[in-house]
């Protein structure tokens, strides 16, 4: 995440639905939870998280080689799995950044004919912060948990509605590239899709979930008291998913990551979804936040959790996740 500087001690945060796949309980309001039978491959998860933070990419830093190859991978597992590019290519380059350098794109139409003209935005950023400057055993700031566990669980998330064609909106695939400069990546593309009217209806932003928190909740939003966004996803989930997390409003996070950008430009739900605590994980910009620290269990449970909720979002027939007065 992008960094933040404290007074307090250092802390830094910077179709049709197939009935195969998701099936309606008895009751048909909006608020009951819904059945999902598709599982999450963990052995696709760790797979996928390794190679994302592997030496190999030398912490992808923005307008690095390392981030490029970074950008090929994500590219290779859209198309492999059916997503398609956004604009003319999967590759969004960003405007404000002085060499090349590119989100990562992917668009999944809705099925209903009227719902596909909204968007559901689920996100996460690929960029790290890339080599350590001075010299020491292990120069390579790996991003593991920073968010290369986000982009796992967005990935997922992408892999699960292209199977099971189970939104009736249509749904944003982006992997930002940028965001340790300052939120770039999401800067520059909300200013592509306000030009071309893009009809948001909410996003969530997936940051650092490689390990779980020791609370009676799995996750928290940032801004949770911005919208109903904690409240629906609880009901879609028929569990806690989502807590408050007091440290989340006493440091602002709302406002640290991409979906800020969004928040900004569209004044819709545009909210991060985080397991980071601030106890639970002490390599935050650190070379050790490497996938050997990673909690892939968590990781696969985490995103089983949360498809019921996604599914929930991209198919109600009105805007339930609402913007708070």
């Amino acid at each position: 995440m992008k960094k933040l500087y404290f007074l307090l001690p250092f802390v830094f945060f910077a179709c049709k639905t197939n009935p195969t796949a998701v099936s309606e309980k008895k009751s048909k309001s909006t608020s009951k939870p819904i059945e999902v039978t598709y599982k999450v491959n963990q052995n696709e998860v760790s797979n996928f998280l390794e190679y994302l933070s592997s030496d190999e990419l030398e912490g992808r830093e923005t307008g690095t080689k390392g981030i490029e190859k970074a950008a090929v991978f994500l590219e290779d597992f859209l198309k492999k799995n059916n997503v398609k590019p956004y604009f003319k290519t999967y590759r969004d380059t960003l405007t404000n950044f002085k060499s090349p350098a590119f989100n990562i794109v992917g668009v999944l139409e809705g099925t209903d004919p009227t719902l596909k003209n909204e968007y559901v935005v689920l996100s996460a950023h690929y960029d790290h912060i890339g080599i350590e400057k001075k010299q020491q055993a292990d120069v390579i700031n790996n991003g593991a948990n920073d968010d290369a566990s986000g982009v796992t669980a967005v990935a997922q998330m992408a892999k699960y509605f292209a199977e099971t064609k189970s939104n009736k909106r249509s749904i944003l695939i982006v992997f930002f590239a940028g965001e340790e400069k300052g939120l770039l990546g999401s800067k520059s593309l909300v200013q592509k899709l306000k030009k071309q009217n893009f009809n948001l209806y909410t996003q969530l932003n997936i940051e650092m979930i490689g390990v779980p928190m020791k609370r009676d909740y799995l996750a928290y939003v940032t801004g949770f008291d911005k919208s109903n966004m904690a409240e629906k996803i609880n009901q879609y989930t028929g569990k806690k998913t989502i807590g408050f997390l007091p440290k989340e409003a006493e440091y602002e996070l709302f406002y640290r990551s991409d979906n800020y950008s969004f928040y900004e430009a569209f004044k819709k739900p545009c909210q991060s979804i985080s397991t980071f605590d601030f106890e639970n994980f002490e390599f935050y910009h650190h070379v050790s936040d490497e996938f050997k620290v990673m909690d892939i269990p968590h990781i696969t449970s985490f995103i089983q959790e949360f498809l019921p909720a996604v599914t929930k979002i991209a198919v109600t027939p009105t805007e339930e996740i609402t913007m708070n007065k």
